[in-house]
């Protein structure tokens, strides 16, 4: 029988492992760091990934080309003009209306949601990474779960306060 302990168990390192490093965004074992903001990982929880918000000129063009055409239809049907329309210009006024819409999808085609990464930390939650590629975030996001994960291994457990809610007695 072996007596070596190193045998069932690998060593453990005293450096912090790199997990992911592109630039700008680093993740090992210890921190997570975003350009100049780094946070411990033993303080990151509840990690949840999310889409941002909509490009406010795509959202303000869409709101624009609705007042627009909601107000010219008001128009038509308060001075009587939508009795002698053609059918022609009915189609018209349809096709018309569907221009929110194709503006709804054209603006999240040029400029679509970005994707965040949030997480708790000290109790306050924080946008921790935004990026534009869908792929990028679930790497970092793998990589921080990998890190949380091994920082729950080593010892090292969540801060205070993190926990269910229990009361006091």
């Amino acid at each position: 029988m072996q007596t070596d302990r190193f045998a069932t168990h690998p060593p453990r390192s005293t450096a912090p492992g790199l997990l992911y490093a592109r630039p700008g965004i680093v993740v090992t074992t210890e921190r997570f760091t975003v350009g100049r903001t780094s946070w411990p990982v033993a303080e990151i929880t509840q990690l949840r990934t999310a889409r941002g918000p909509h490009d406010r000129l795509a959202v303000r063009a869409v709101a624009a080309t609705a007042a627009l055409i909601a107000s010219a239809g008001l128009l038509l049907g308060f001075t009587g003009g939508l009795q002698r329309l053609t059918a022609g210009a009915y189609l018209t006024l349809g096709a018309v209306g569907l221009l929110p819409l194709l503006l709804v999808l054209v603006g999240d085609r040029w400029r679509p949601p970005a994707y965040e990464l949030w997480g708790r930390i000290r109790g306050t939650e924080e946008l921790l990474f935004t990026s534009d590629d869908e792929r990028q975030l679930g790497q970092v996001a793998d990589a921080l779960r990998q890190a949380r994960e091994q920082a729950r291994r080593d010892g090292r457990t969540d801060p205070p306060g993190t926990g269910p809610w229990r009361p006091t007695r």
